[in-house]
């Protein structure tokens, strides 16, 4: 086998090799000798047929497959001699084939940068950290409580009221045609909740039991689905029954019903889980000052078939959630060709943060271990309460979806690790601070819920009594 080097730009390799004909022509009779044992020809017991006959029959079929082990081969021969370490795999382009001549290919790679760097322990950060305010504990209770009310039937012939849950029929149409998903019989719908489409509940105000009324509304533009998004609509609407809702006692009996001991282990457990929160918030608010104060010290050349890769998913994201409504403002706000220039800067910091996170890691030896796959597949079982056995068996039966949990897995032991390294100091800041990320580009962490810690960690709380 001859090599050439045709090019070498940056990170990007050229080659043309040459297999001589003498070899394809080695592999094409052994191939056939290993065939013809298992091969009946007119007039020939098995495996007596001559190499002649089957060369004519055959070894047109047969060449394609041993062209295509030869050039694999050959690619790698040349990657493991030249000493190179392949970005993505080769581009294999034949430039010369016939029968009994040599065989010339031209091989394309890019290769992975060669990436120093220092001590990490000179990398000083900041870790912002929030403490529980004792009203979001109490936010959390009073969502609790409101959650768990019970309502009873009015009785009295009177007008409802915000706060009232009417119990209605209705029907949606638009231009007097009724549209898919606009219908429900027998809803509880709390006035004032604002669980229906602006403007639906205040027309149900001051109504009474047997009433039937058109609610005229207008669909939110980003509505998700996209063929009522800002359009009109009438609702016909039948109110059956007005109840009203009974208060909850806040009280130890209260925590029981819960699956707490007491109103205080209740209230301990809240300011936990938001505590937990905080620290996530946190962890994000530390991992992305990190990366940003790599992303500025370390420059080199990344390999464009990742950027592109990495830019292909970006866009696809983007694709999904315009066509979806899903923008963000920032967004939104924003041209296409802006945000288009935008996601391929992002890109490119993700494949060189990539790169430089999958060196350190190389460089202190760390690797994935079973735990640390069970530990994971454990804190997404911790998200769906209740749903835990279906998450065990859903990886349990799905090797893909353990695969995927590994790169972040690694990513993460590398942070932790940098962290060990570097000075970290600790600083106390307000709940708003501590969620205030910006979100300029895709370097941000998950937008934060707008619901407050209390509130979310309410619905933990209700998910595990129920």
């Amino acid at each position: 086998m001859n090599i050439t080097e045709l090019k070498s730009e940056g990170l990007k390799k050229e080659y043309k090799i040459v297999i001589p004909a003498q070899d394809v022509e080695s592999k094409v009779d052994n191939k056939l000798t290993q065939i013809s044992k298992n091969i009946k020809l007119p007039g020939f017991r098995v495996g007596k047929a001559p190499k002649s006959m089957l060369k004519q029959k055959y070894k047109a079929s047969v060449m394609g497959e041993v062209l295509d082990d030869m050039i694999k081969d050959a690619s790698e021969e040349v990657i493991k001699n030249k000493e190179l370490r392949p970005a993505m795999m080769p581009n294999v382009k034949i430039t010369s084939f016939s029968d009994g001549k040599d065989v010339e290919f031209e091989m394309s790679v890019e290769i992975l940068p060669e990436i120093k760097f220092g001590d990490l322990s000179t990398i000083s950060l900041e870790k912002l950290m929030a403490e529980v305010p004792a009203e979001e504990v109490e936010k959390a209770i009073g969502y609790l409580a409101k959650s768990r009310r019970n309502t009873k039937k009015v009785e009295e012939n009177r007008e409802t009221v915000k706060g009232d849950t009417v119990v209605i029929d209705f029907v949606g149409s638009i231009d007097g045609v009724e549209f898919k998903g606009g219908k429900g019989n027998a809803y509880p719908l709390e006035l004032g909740s604002g669980s229906f489409i602006p403007g639906f509940e205040e027309q149900l105000i001051s109504k009474k039991a047997g009433d039937k009324v058109d609610v005229k509304v207008t669909f939110p533009e980003n509505y998700h689905a996209k063929d009522l998004a800002g359009k009109d609509a009438v609702f016909a609407v039948e109110i059956k029954e007005i109840r009203e809702t009974e208060p909850v006692t806040v009280d130890d009996e209260f925590a029981k019903s819960l699956g707490e001991k007491s109103l205080e282990d209740l209230k301990s457990k809240i300011a936990e889980r938001i505590k937990t929160d905080y620290e996530a918030a946190s962890r994000m608010k530390l991992k992305r000052q990190l990366l940003d104060i790599l992303d500025e010290e370390y420059n080199f050349e990344v390999p464009n078939g990742l950027v592109e890769a990495e830019y292909k998913g970006i866009v696809s994201q983007y694709e999904q959630a315009k066509k979806m409504n899903q923008l963000d403002e920032s967004e939104k706000s924003k041209s296409e060709e802006d945000l288009l220039a935008d996601y391929k800067n992002i890109a490119i910091r993700r494949v060189k943060l990539g790169l430089l996170l999958s060196e350190i890691g190389k460089d202190a030896k760390i690797s994935i271990e079973p735990d640390d796959v069970n530990k994971a597949i454990m804190n997404e079982a911790k998200r769906y309460p209740g749903q835990e056995k279906a998450v065990f068996d859903y990886y349990l039966k799905n090797k893909n979806a353990v695969e995927a949990l590994k790169a972040p897995i690694f990513e993460e032991k590398i942070v932790d690790y940098i962290l060990s390294k570097a000075k970290v100091a600790e600083k106390i800041i307000s709940v708003e601070e501590l969620y205030n990320f910006d979100e300029e580009d895709n370097k941000k962490p998950k937008k934060s819920s707008k619901k407050t810690s209390g509130e979310k960690n309410a619905k933990k709380t209700t998910k595990k009594s129920a």
